[in-house]
């Protein structure tokens, strides 16, 4: 109850959370409410915001609002699954690595270490593009497999700080098993920096995936945002100011999830480290 407290004192953080609430809310249950024409309207193709379409048409004529309603549902179900894949297999490798130590540490480093030489988008690039991904969570995956090195060295970082409480240390004492040390007495105080990590891991799936589905890796529906900027820019919306609301839409609805996150990742940071509530 504290730490909601803590939370509720944040003004951006509460903002963060509420813009992420109705992103979500909008995203699932939005394309029922508002659900996109089946056919193209050709005498309406690239209208202003009007009250009939608050955020204009595109270049076939269809609605905007209705569109990026739709657009959401994706791109949320990657950086969720991306963000839980991503998280536990950094936090075991790397809790693993720093609990263990000697030979296990060593290999584990050097696997760590040599995993984050490859570089990432682009062999997510040609990944996405051999295989020919057809579903949300088949990307989700890939980025994960290759986006957990960096969280493992940090979560290494914290076990290895973590090793050196009295608690920890008694705990070894005691003999009371590596399964009781690492879920029981080291997991619990590491939770903070896991919900700060699996956002912060969100964020950066968000990026991908929309980078990917923009450059047409991956065209997942016509009502993904990225799908809907990429097509729009390639229709010239750009160039028209009334058409323009077709790049806009998107590109607005992926800034607002991935603000909404950061002051989310903030606030988590600022409940969960005293010195940042302090100021100091």
């Amino acid at each position: 109850m504290e730490t909601l407290r803590m939370f509720g004192r944040n003004k951006l953080g509460i903002v963060g959370l509420v813009l992420v609430a109705l992103i979500v809310f909008g995203s699932l249950f939005g394309p029922s409410i508002r659900p996109v024409a089946d056919e193209a309207s050709m005498d309406r193709v690239s209208e202003g915001p009007s009250a009939e379409f608050p955020l204009g048409t595109n270049f076939q004529g269809l609605d905007n609002f209705s569109l990026l309603l739709a657009g959401g549902k994706d791109i949320i179900l990657i950086a969720v699954i991306t963000g839980v894949l991503e998280t536990l297999v950094a936090v075991a490798i790397g809790s693993a690595a720093a609990y263990f130590g000697g030979r296990i540490d060593g290999l584990l480093v050097s696997f760590i270490e040599l995993w984050l030489t490859i570089p990432r988008f682009p062999l997510l690039a040609i990944l996405a593009t051999t295989l020919k991904l057809q579903e949300p969570w088949m990307l989700a995956i890939i980025i994960a497999i290759l986006g957990w090195p960096s969280l493992a060295r940090q979560v290494r970082t914290v076990v290895l700080s973590l090793k050196k409480r009295d608690y920890i240390e008694a705990a070894s004492m005691l003999d009371l098993g590596a399964r009781h040390i690492i879920f029981r007495e080291m997991l619990p105080n590491m939770m903070s920096f896991v919900a700060i990590a699996l956002v912060s891991t969100m964020i950066y799936a968000i990026y991908y995936q929309t980078s990917l589905v923009f450059l047409g890796f991956i065209p997942f529906s016509s009502t993904n945002w990225g799908v809907m900027l990429s097509l729009a820019e390639a229709k010239g919306a750009i160039y028209n100011a009334q058409a323009a609301w077709g790049v806009i839409t998107p590109i607005a609805a992926i800034v607002a999830l991935q603000i909404g996150l950061v002051w989310i990742m903030r606030a988590l940071e600022e409940v969960f480290n005293p010195r940042l509530r302090q100021g100091v």
